[in-house]
């Protein structure tokens, strides 16, 4: 039994080893691995097929200079779907709602999109911390406010991705509880719930 339902959202440990590492490792299993063959296997064909297909709607949107990114960000979206899947099996535990795993993937492709952007595009990238038809004496004050959003960026979208997926998750033990305890008083009520 739980302490409190806050309890679900702690980091659980086995023997002392906590299993974020394992569940991070997981996902590595999905990735297929090359072979020297020139036949693959079933599931090497289809894990090939999906990633390919997935490649190719992913960027389809985008211009040819956006290609490159086309690894990290399949890799990245299989990693997070992978990860998602693995906590709605019973008895698991979901990294995505610890604030520290969604701050290490945030803060480094932020950071990435602002250096890559200062690089190829300085002037539209500065351009984006003074808003068009400013009054002159309100250029530094603005200026000022805009490099701090900017740099808090990361940090909000990391709190409120943890905490949406700490609510959902929340709500849904929530009405759980809340049937659980109506079955022996009001059994329709609970079907319902």
């Amino acid at each position: 039994m739980t302490l409190s339902f806050f309890d679900q959202f702690m980091s659980p440990t086995y023997l002392g080893i906590p299993l974020i590492a394992i569940a991070l490792v997981f996902p590595w299993i999905l990735y297929p691995s090359p072979s020297n063959r020139w036949l693959n296997n079933r599931l090497t064909t289809l894990q090939s097929w999906f990633i390919n297909r997935f490649t190719q709607q992913l960027l389809l949107p985008l211009n040819p200079g956006g290609h490159k990114w086309a690894l990290i960000l399949t890799s990245l979206m299989i990693f997070l779907l992978s990860m998602n899947l693995l906590g709605l099996l019973p008895y698991t535990f979901t990294p995505t709602t610890q604030l520290s795993l969604n701050m290490g993937l945030a803060v480094p492709f932020w950071l990435a999109t602002v250096i890559i952007g200062m690089r190829n595009q300085p002037t539209a990238a500065l351009g984006h911390l003074l808003p068009e038809g400013t009054p002159v004496p309100l250029i530094p004050v603005l200026i000022i406010i805009e490099t701090i959003s900017l740099f808090i960026r990361p940090l909000a979208l990391g709190v409120q991705l943890t905490a949406n997926l700490t609510a959902g998750h929340l709500l849904i033990q929530l009405i759980a509880t809340a049937a659980f305890v109506l079955l022996p008083m009001m059994t329709t009520v609970a079907i319902l719930t």
